[in-house]
């Protein structure tokens, strides 16, 4: 997959964000033409403008734009001589264009009434979602795109494979299977957002047994739970649904394009986590 075309196809497919970078000008004597273009991701480069340290040089913008989730095109001049260790004395102008939107990471443990509502939901969102349950069953024949099914008996072991900022939404056939997935995502902490579904009643039971089991206070107060937004009212699977999905959507937009230290407590109200533009109409 050496062909940019290729690369960014499938960069997108893998939901990677990436940079293409375009020669958009030549001056005098160049290693390759205006139209030149190379896809730069986090692992690899694919295609080439030239070679050298030209190449090098923009690499290494390309990737400092990847991991400040920079979402600015870029344009730089260099010239091809002695300064950047070419001898070919021309200039060029290249363009860097930020790739792939920054797509949240959602582990939904869940396939029964409400996550079969919630799904289709998230999956209409930037997100790439992780669909979890022990009872291949509950799942639909066809799943939405974006949406990754995994089956299996040792559910909580899955919390392991969780990438760091998932969202995590836990809404299992079983109490018990809830409150061992609990402790394990909040045993990780390096959640971005962490929602179960129950009631108040519900909370209180579950914050005495973690407690018991040496959770510190602060921590429990991560856990969403009722979780959803309490003004969309309702108990149907899709009025559930609906509540959840908006919580997450003010989650991640107060938080997109933010490094993981900048994360505010997600236990602060909604109309916080709304962006300022925002705000007003929450309140």
């Amino acid at each position: 997959m050496n062909n940019w075309i290729s690369a960014l196809a499938e960069l997108q497919n893998l939901g990677q964000a990436c940079v293409l970078v375009t020669i958009i000008e030549e001056r005098g004597s160049t290693p390759r033409n205006a139209g030149s273009k190379m896809v730069v991701s986090a692992e690899r480069i694919y295609d080439t403008i030239g070679g050298g340290h030209l190449e090098y040089k923009a690499m290494e913008i390309a990737r400092q734009m990847l991991i400040s989730g920079s979402q600015q095109t870029r344009l730089e001049r260099f010239s091809l001589g002695a300064s950047l260790g070419q001898c070919c004395g021309g200039v060029n102008v290249l363009l860097f264009e930020p790739m792939g939107t920054p797509q949240a990471q959602i582990a939904v443990f869940g396939a029964g009434h409400v996550g079969r509502a919630l799904v289709p939901l998230l999956a209409s969102l930037p997100c790439r979602v992780r669909w979890i349950d022990s009872r291949e069953a509950e799942f639909p024949t066809q799943l939405p795109e974006g949406v990754a099914k995994i089956v299996n008996e040792e559910v909580v072991d899955e919390v392991n494979n969780l990438p760091t900022g998932c969202y995590c939404i836990v809404m299992t056939h079983n109490h018990q299977l809830d409150l061992e997935l609990s402790a394990a995502i909040l045993k990780r902490g390096d959640f971005t957002w962490f929602g179960l579904i129950g009631s108040k009643t519900k909370r209180a039971k579950f914050e005495h047994r973690l407690r018991d089991r040496g959770f510190e206070p602060a921590l429990l107060q991560r856990m969403r739970c009722p979780m959803g937004l309490s003004e969309v009212k309702g108990k149907l699977p899709m009025e559930i649904a609906v509540s959840v999905a908006a919580e997450v959507i003010a989650t991640y937009n107060a938080f997109f394009g933010m490094e993981s230290g900048e994360q505010r407590s997600t236990s602060e109200p909604i109309a916080k986590l709304l962006p300022v533009s925002r705000r007003s109409q929450a309140q």
